[in-house]
């Protein structure tokens, strides 16, 4: 089973989407997930917190925590979410930076459309990478990887 971290910064807002759209998205038989930060904040922040409530994910309980050699120890890929010269870098691992603008204190719509880039993105590297359901998690806010590329389900008809 592979294992991806994600991180940023602060482990309070990107890196926590990707790892909870992860989940949703990828066959927990396949590759696992967990995200982390260099400095972590103190919580998640709460536009985040809100923005993934609207699409039934729910972070209020998650804690950012620190990047460690430890948590980081047989991960065969490491995303970080844009956070320029303040990434981290394990030596040895795959890495791909995202270019990604951090969610905090932002209005709703720009929270919004962060959320939904980190969505596609995740989609995106599930497939690529042959991870993928067939179908998401119950209440986890997409139904496959398609329809998170698209920007969620179709609506009900």
């Amino acid at each position: 089973m592979k294992k991806v971290i994600f991180a940023c910064v602060h482990n309070a807002g990107r890196s926590q989407m990707a790892a909870a759209f992860f989940r949703a998205l990828v066959d927990p038989e396949k590759a696992h997930a967990i995200s982390a930060g260099t400095e972590p904040g103190p919580r998640v922040h709460p536009e985040v917190v809100e923005s993934m409530r609207e699409l039934g994910i729910d972070l209020a309980d998650a804690r950012p925590q620190k990047l460690t050699a430890e948590l980081a120890r047989g991960a065969s890929l490491l995303v970080t979410m844009g956070c320029g010269d303040q990434c981290p870098a394990v030596p040895g691992m795959r890495r791909e930076d995202w270019p990604l603008e951090d969610p905090k204190n932002e209005p709703r719509e720009r929270v919004r459309a962060i959320r939904d880039e980190i969505r596609a993105r995740v989609a995106e590297l599930a497939q690529a990478e042959g991870w993928t359901r067939a179908v998401a998690a119950p209440d986890r806010g997409v139904s496959s990887a398609q329809d998170a590329q698209r920007g969620g389900p179709p609506p009900a008809r």
